[in-house]
């Protein structure tokens, strides 16, 4: 299989690194964090001015129609520079939507690709795994459905347009579209600094999206598990990045860091431990693409696996490697910490995800 990205794919990702590189500085993000503000405004209208919101969407609705590898592409980038804007969860949900959802339902993701909304999607619950079928209940009332359950770290919850919620119903499992002052949003804390909310549903309408039929949710599942790995990935090779300009710079004995042997032995591994995630993002995503869900699962399972595992050992590797430093909010490095354990926690942790290899294989 050969993970070069083909010339479109390219572009995409020199667009995003030059976009997110530019306007995500670390100065920039210390004032955004210092502001209270849930995400920066000017960041994400920058986005949607470079088509990179717009790109996963339909065509129909002003999206380029480009799919989970191009996604990939882009939330790598912005991983790689903590961007502070809801991309992740907005372009997963609008992927959906676009494949699954009524006429109506698919014009509303003009907006989205206009940067003047935001979208996000409710898969996890209290203590269920990631890839657990939903406990919350969808049933037919009047012309409408009610929803019933529970969903726990929904990014950007209350600043949705709309949330899309997976729930059983009597025909399978089905997606809808919840409005969130329709639901009971609480706040909820997030290591990233990101707002996230648990959302509760009491006989609260939603719209269908699509059949009851299992497909939809499924290809949300699978959409969310490249969103979370590939992010992960730009996180790790942010923090790789960082970290070897600091080993280099930095002198001890009057010797550079990086020319120590321990050294270099340990951010080798950080590399090893990024490559790998890699090339099962990229294989995952290439197969969601190419219809291969059932493939595209055990893949995106082992980058799930990665993240959890060798990738947040890769994290704590670079924190050790800047000493003091490493610690400090002052310095860059504990962004990508936050972001790099936020995304393990909602993979379920190792252990969950040895469970679902196994399961799979």
């Amino acid at each position: 299989m050969d993970f070069t990205l083909d010339e479109t794919q390219a572009e995409l990702r020199e667009l995003a690194a030059s976009l997110f590189g530019r306007e995500a500085t670390p100065e920039r993000l210390t004032d955004h964090e210092k502001g209270g503000r849930p995400y920066d405004a000017g960041l994400w209208e920058a986005a949607a001015r470079a088509g990179l919101i717009g790109a996963c969407l339909p065509e129909d609705v002003g999206g380029a129609g480009l799919g989970a590898v191009e996604l990939a592409v882009i939330l790598r980038e912005a991983g790689a520079k903590v961007v502070p804007v809801p991309i992740q969860d907005s372009l997963v949900a609008a992927m959906v939507i676009g494949r699954y959802g009524s006429a109506g339902q698919r014009e509303r993701l003009a907006r989205l690709a206009e940067g003047e909304i935001v979208l996000t999607a409710a898969l996890l619950e209290p203590g269920r795994d990631l890839g657990a079928p939903p406990l919350t209940t969808a049933r037919p009332s009047g012309d409408g459905w009610v929803l019933s359950g529970r969903k726990t770290m929904v990014s950007y919850a209350a600043e949705s347009d709309a949330i899309l919620v997976a729930a059983q119903t009597e025909q399978g499992t089905g997606l809808f579209l919840v409005r969130p002052g329709d639901a009971a949003v609480q706040a909820v804390p997030a290591s990233t600094g990101e707002p996230a909310a648990a959302v509760i549903l009491d006989g609260t309408p939603g719209e269908p999206v699509g059949e009851p039929d299992g497909a939809a949710y499924r290809a949300l599942r699978l959409l969310a598990l490249v969103a979370i790995t590939a992010s992960a990935s730009g996180v790790l090779a942010g923090a790789l990045e960082l970290t070897t300009e600091y080993i280099k710079a930095r002198k001890q004995f009057g010797r550079a860091l990086a020319e120590f042997q321990a050294v270099t032995v340990q951010i080798a591994d950080v590399y090893i431990a990024g490559r790998a995630l890699d090339v099962a993002v990229w294989s995952g995503a290439w197969r969601v693409d190419a219809g291969l869900g059932d493939e595209a699962e055990l893949d995106l399972a082992v980058a799930a696996h990665t993240v959890t595992d060798a990738a947040l050992a890769g994290l704590y590797t670079c924190q050790h490697l800047h000493g003091g430093i490493g610690l400090d909010v002052t310095y860059p490095l504990h962004r990508y910490f936050a972001w790099g354990k936020h995304r393990a926690h909602l993979l379920g942790g190792v252990e969950a995800r040895l469970d679902t290899i196994g399961a799979l294989v």
